[in-house]
């Protein structure tokens, strides 16, 4: 079972994008992917048309079991909800005086029969995603194409260079540079610079795309919504590699 974040700490450089139709490229290609939502604004959910009940924080507190929050979205994508209770969730982690850093750990231990889980994290660096970094094996690291995303990176493989002194074997998978328009000099100078940086890490790049913003306001993930966009050839792609764990 692979476990794999989807975070940076800025915003709007298509974290949940990512996850859902990576996680839902997955699903398609036969292995079963749980999606997890570490975002307080719950947008898995939503995304894929899912009515949210108990999710992450309620586990978390332990007021339900890994069996009361695995909601089945499709067949073969499974999803543990976020949204406004991973407030309450975050204050009880940060208030704990030893192991504050394991309890998402201690929580999804039990967790079977999954090929993939996929979590989703807030645009930050707060207690539950320092809790992710704790527990998932693998990151990918969406980029979006401007000047300000680009400068945060260096931050943040900062702090994950920290966490990694104390959490053996977490490695950075790729980075995937997301809202890429070819007609956009700054587009194209910001992606040679992430070539030089990241030789070895960066996967191919998602192209702008409308559809890919359209598609969570219908609940659909892009291979419903506009299976021949370039934004759904783009994230098969990309579960494909994945899928192959390269």
């Amino acid at each position: 079972m692979r476990k794999i974040a989807f975070i940076n700490a800025k915003g709007g450089v298509a974290k949940t994008t990512c996850c859902v139709n990576i996680g839902a490229g997955l699903a398609l290609g036969g292995y079963r992917t749980l999606l997890v939502d570490l975002d307080s604004q719950g947008q898995v959910t939503k995304s894929l048309g899912v009515q949210a009940g108990e999710g992450l924080a309620e586990l978390l507190q332990g007021d339900a079991g890994l069996g009361d929050v695995q909601i089945e979205a499709r067949e073969n994508l499974f999803v543990i909800s976020g949204g406004g209770a991973l407030s309450g969730a975050k204050r009880m982690i940060s208030r704990m005086d030893m192991r504050s850093e394991l309890v998402l750990s201690e929580a999804l231990e039990n967790l079977r029969g999954y090929d993939f889980v996929l979590l989703d994290t807030a645009p930050s660096w707060d207690v539950l995603n320092v809790n992710c970094l704790f527990y998932v094996d693998e990151l990918l690291i969406p980029v979006s194409m401007e000047a300000l995303a680009l400068q945060g990176i260096g931050d943040f493989l900062g702090r994950v260079d920290q966490v990694q002194r104390y959490r053996e074997g977490l490695r950075i998978l790729s980075i995937i540079p997301t809202f890429c328009d070819g007609r956009v000099r700054k587009s194209a100078e910001i992606l040679e610079q992430l070539k030089r940086y990241f030789p070895d890490a960066l996967w191919p790049c998602v192209r702008y795309n409308s559809k890919l913003s359209e598609a969570p306001g219908f609940g659909q993930h892009i291979f419903e919504y506009s299976k021949r966009s370039t934004g759904a050839a783009d994230y098969a792609r990309l579960a494909e590699r994945l899928a192959k764990g390269t």
